[in-house]
């Protein structure tokens, strides 16, 4: 068994190496002010049928710009709908990705549900949507994310598909906290004020939990269960920069991940607790 472990770690050490010799670049020289907003890239978007098979439709964001880009799904919380996301796939849209802002089956639906229907929303954007977005997503570049019961859902998905290249779990809540089979980076945020899913009992110990990716704990101050459901700079600022780092296999966004630029922003004001695996 030991063996077997040591060699299926040497493995996946191998996969991630393989994966960053195929980093790619896209856009500009990143800059802190350009992580705190919307980035370099014009972005349409196209409603999603809530008819279609394994999910329940949504808003698909891609950059106007022709080129190919990583894909990435964005599962709501509990009762949550779209709207509630939509920022953050937009605003992931705007930094160089394909991504979606999806509804689930029911606003009721569990978060293994949610992984199951993550994993739908990725396969139509790659097989299904129309020419011209499927023409701008590279479809070996594929990463999930989620609120509450969608983080839940992200971490689950993560588990479930170890050749996803990134998880965002924003205030997550699941049932159980072990995820140590994840192979997939993940970076989770917990909130301070959060009592529907208390970081101290979700957030911290999925994060506790993950073994072997690359992976980022950011407890942010002052904050609720819900404030991934607005904009929120440090949510977009570190959710852009680790999705660039391990989706394209960025280096230049190690810098605001573990560099100085990280160290100048990661305030007390802004994040109670900021734990990584740094360096990448």
């Amino acid at each position: 068994m030991k063996a077997l472990k040591a060699l299926l770690s040497l493995i996946f050490t191998m996969l991630m190496v393989v994966s960053l010799a195929y980093a790619v670049e896209i856009g500009p020289n990143p800059t802190s002010t350009l992580l705190n907003g919307d980035g370099p890239f014009s972005v349409s978007s196209s409603r999603v049928s809530s008819l279609v098979l394994g999910f329940g439709g949504g808003t698909i964001y891609y950059p106007t710009t022709a080129g190919q880009y990583g894909v990435i799904a964005v599962c709501p919380g509990f009762t949550g709908t779209s709207s509630s996301i939509s920022w953050f796939a937009r605003r992931l849209a705007t930094h160089g990705f394909v991504t979606m802002a999806m509804n689930t089956n029911t606003i009721y639906d569990l978060p293994s549900s949610r992984a199951t229907q993550l994993a739908a929303a990725l396969r139509y954007m790659i097989n299904s949507a129309s020419s011209t977005i499927r023409s701008r997503i590279r479809s070996a570049d594929r990463g999930v994310a989620g609120h509450s019961m969608g983080g839940g859902g992200t971490l689950i998905a993560s588990a479930n598909d170890a050749t996803l290249k990134v998880g965002i779990p924003l205030t997550p809540w699941n049932t159980y906290t072990s995820f140590s089979s994840v192979r997939v980076p993940q970076i989770i945020f917990g909130a301070d004020g959060d009592t529907i899913a208390p970081y101290a009992s979700h957030a911290r110990p999925f994060y506790n939990s993950l073994v072997y990716p690359e992976r980022a704990y950011a407890l942010l101050n002052a904050a609720t269960h819900f404030t991934p459901n607005s904009t929120d700079e440090r949510i977009g600022r570190y959710g852009v920069a680790f999705a660039k780092r391990f989706v394209d296999g960025d280096t230049r966004y190690n810098e605001f991940l573990c560099g100085a630029s990280h160290t100048s922003y990661a305030t007390s004001s802004r994040f109670d607790t900021y734990l990584s695996t740094c360096p990448y």
